[in-house]
């Protein structure tokens, strides 16, 4: 990929995650954050918050495992216990419009766990019913490491990760730094991958790498790995920092160390000396250069049924 495509795709792909954490235009009616006890979600939970207030949003925290309502959410729904029809109820009565001369008001609707509501068919209903108007967001957590009970009626039902995968609009899997980079250092040596967090015997910390996955509204799946890394802010208040997984110091090293003289990089490759030639001569490049490829209007012509958002025009 030339730079300036590479260029154009960081750009593009830090606008689609600005656009969905500052909650703009209805960029994901449903996250799903998928976490473990390595690493917890509440950091990018905090973030969500922080840009709701910020944006004037009501935060309204639905709370399944959360003792305490968070200081910056304006309404804690306690809903362990609660039936789902019950819990609807309660969650719409707060989601009301001001008169016609104000402003639309916009709402983040924040569950700290999914797993009380597991196994059940009613889920997909009782989260439509909460979702009526593009002006409210939800954004759901769900422990990977927490066992689900098997469904009794339903033999044939998809694991649940799965189901609510297939349901949500984005999808972020979150996980250690220090966890990944350990784990390529480890690959690029043909070694096992460490072993982290429980496992290991702590928890993960510092910086957050986000795995966000965001259906277009073609269907169509972007993908992008971020990092996350709290930093201190004017006035002592906490501020994260985004920056693509692949731009990051850390992997950035990595990668000058592979190339470097430790001979497993790119570096070693262009000095290796062989029997034979890999290379083009100036000819052979020039006549690849001509020949035409089958159907190369096809990859060249935008139909109809490609994906073509609006935010993309804004891009």
């Amino acid at each position: 990929m030339a730079p300036s495509a590479q260029a154009h795709q960081r750009s593009h792909s830090m606008l689609l995650l600005q656009k969905l954490l500052n909650l703009r235009d209805s960029a994901s009616p449903l996250t799903l954050i998928i976490d473990s006890l390595e690493q917890t979600a509440r950091p990018v939970l905090n973030e969500f918050i922080t840009r709701a207030k910020f944006a004037r949003s009501k935060v309204i925290f639905i709370s399944l495992a959360t003792v305490k309502k968070p200081p910056s959410a304006d309404i804690l729904i306690k809903a362990r216990g609660k039936p789902l029809r019950d819990l609807s109820i309660e969650i719409t009565s707060h989601l009301l419009q001001p008169p016609p001369p104000a402003p639309p008001q916009k709402y983040l609707l924040l569950l700290d766990t999914l797993h009380p509501l597991l196994p059940l068919p009613h889920l997909p209903t009782f989260l439509q019913s909460i979702l009526p108007s593009p002006l409210i967001s939800l954004v759901a957590v769900y422990h990977a490491d927490v066992p689900v009970p098997a469904p009794t009626s339903q033999e044939y039902a998809p694991a649940p990760l799965t189901f609510l995968s297939s349901l949500a609009t984005t999808t972020i899997r979150v996980s250690s730094l220090a966890h990944e980079v350990a784990a390529r250092q480890a690959q690029r040596r043909s070694l096992p991958v460490p072993e982290h967090g429980l496992r290991e015997g702590r928890e993960g910390g510092g910086s957050v790498v986000l795995d966000v996955e965001m259906r277009r509204r073609s269907g169509r799946a972007v993908g992008e790995r971020f990092v996350m890394t709290m930093t201190t802010g004017e006035g002592g208040k906490a501020a994260a920092q985004f920056v693509m997984l692949g731009d990051h110091p850390l992997f950035v090293e990595d990668v000058a160390r592979a190339g470097g003289a430790g001979g497993e990089g790119k570096g070693e490759e262009e000095g290796a000396e062989t029997t034979f030639s890999l290379g083009l001569t100036e000819k052979q490049r020039r006549d690849r250069e001509g020949v035409v490829l089958p159907y190369f209007d096809a990859q060249t012509d935008m139909g109809r049924e490609d994906d073509f958002d609006d935010e993309e025009d804004e891009i």
